[in-house]
């Protein structure tokens, strides 16, 4: 019984935190939102963040109030990845590490590299606010434009 309510605890915070990044948007995990994309042949958003830094902490309110964002998350899985939760592989740290870190994963599951903040200075999948990465999702959803025929990306 206890352990069946630390692991309801730990499932309602991750809840929580990923609603505080929106909660009029539908987030799921990281497995989650790659068999989600795969099947419904929709792009990814993937925010990559951490609880302790300062940078997500700044971006989260400026990204959970941005209509814009929200309006076009209905396009897109949304993915949501807080401290452990990060994927491990290479191909979703394409020039490094840091944090903030927002990659766009096409209807086949994979990293679309070439979708960057082009006004950030070295970091290209940082965004600190919200005009580029709204920039960034209307590039990837004319690049993703006729993969899945059932899907209809509003008008950019």
């Amino acid at each position: 019984m206890l352990a069946a309510s630390a692991l309801l605890g730990s499932v309602s915070a991750a809840a929580d935190q990923m609603k505080s990044w929106g909660k009029n948007i539908h987030w799921v995990s990281f497995r989650e939102g790659q068999r989600i994309a795969r099947e419904q042949k929709k792009p990814a958003m993937v925010v990559i963040h951490k609880s302790w830094c300062r940078a997500c902490k700044a971006l989260r309110p400026r990204f959970a109030n941005s209509p814009e964002i929200e309006a076009m998350s209905n396009d897109f899985i949304m993915i949501n990845v807080e401290d452990d939760d990060e994927p491990r592989g290479a191909e979703y740290k394409p020039d490094g590490a840091y944090i903030p870190r927002i990659i766009f994963l096409d209807t086949d599951g994979k990293v679309m590299k070439d979708v960057v903040n082009k006004g950030s200075m070295g970091y290209k999948y940082y965004y600190a606010e919200t005009r580029p990465i709204v920039e960034s999702m209307k590039q990837v959803l004319r690049l993703t434009a006729g993969r899945n025929p059932t899907f209809k990306a509003r008008e950019l």
